[in-house]
């Protein structure tokens, strides 16, 4: 993914403005749940131009921007390998469409819909972006 901060940054102050404009329609907690992988599947599958879908668009792209930073920092350590070895020119578009195809593929799958949408990312990813 390029650059993961400069991806991670611009996400970031777009779920912030987002975030602002939702005094015209008032989103609660209960939109964006991110305990399972079911949960950010349906947060990334959400399409459509309208204000809630812009910021379920936008929630999903910053999860990703988050669980690719944190599997980053940590593999960048010399005894934890690589899970995801994505192309330089990959973006977080290639990284939720590669979720959302995923779990598309395991929606019949309870175990893996019900694992963390952390796991469920990186099992994703991993599988669009295998390192070698």
């Amino acid at each position: 993914m390029r650059s993961p901060r400069r991806a991670l940054s611009r996400a970031g102050a777009l779920l912030i403005a987002g975030l602002l404009s939702t005094a015209v329609v008032a989103l609660d907690e209960g939109n964006f749940s991110y305990k399972s992988t079911k949960d950010l599947f349906e947060i990334c599958s959400v399409q459509g131009e309208g204000e809630g879908a812009i910021q379920a668009q936008l929630a999903c792209r910053a999860f990703i921007a988050a669980t690719v930073q944190y599997h980053d920092a940590v593999s960048d350590r010399k005894k934890m390998k690589r899970l995801i070895c994505y192309s330089p020119s990959a973006t977080l578009e290639d990284g939720r469409t590669a979720f959302v195809g995923w779990a598309k593929r395991n929606v019949n799958d309870a175990k893996r819909m019900g694992e963390p949408a952390v796991k469920g990312v990186v099992r994703a990813l991993a599988e669009a972006s295998p390192c070698k």
